[in-house]
């Protein structure tokens, strides 16, 4: 390939570590702010689903030849986010304010990472075929 996928000047892997990164931290900080005593572990579900993507990011920048089999299993982690953060939409009775928000980041950032992918995807496989054509 001539020149790597970049969005906002980031790979798509460097993303991935990004949106991991995120939710992880937001998983704990969800887990210690919350009111109920003792804390409910389910706090931490976004951290559960952003490890997986903060190590898939980082398995693929340290093996390259991979990295499309790394990025290929993120993307199946950013559709369970989306399924998992799509709870939101059907509606807000009885979810607290943690869980609301915990809700929309796993949904905004399973979207938005299913989208930058797939465009990654098609850009990889438009300079596969161009490379064949010359």
């Amino acid at each position: 390939m001539s020149e790597e996928f970049r969005v906002f000047g980031m790979t798509i892997p460097r993303i991935a570590i990004l949106n991991g990164a995120v939710l992880c931290a937001w998983g704990v900080i969800a887990y210690f702010i919350q009111s109920s005593e003792p804390p409910s572990i389910t706090a931490l579900i976004p951290a559960f689903m952003g490890m997986p993507m903060l190590l898939l990011g980082l398995l693929s920048e340290s093996n390259p030849p991979n990295r499309h089999h790394y990025m290929h299993a993120c993307m199946i982690v950013a559709l369970a986010m989306v399924l998992g953060g799509a709870r939101v939409i059907t509606g807000f009775g009885g979810m607290t304010w943690l869980t609301i928000v915990s809700h929309l980041l796993l949904l905004q950032i399973g979207i938005s990472f299913t989208v930058v992918g797939v465009r990654s995807f098609r850009y990889a496989r438009l300079q596969r075929e161009s490379s064949v054509i010359e």
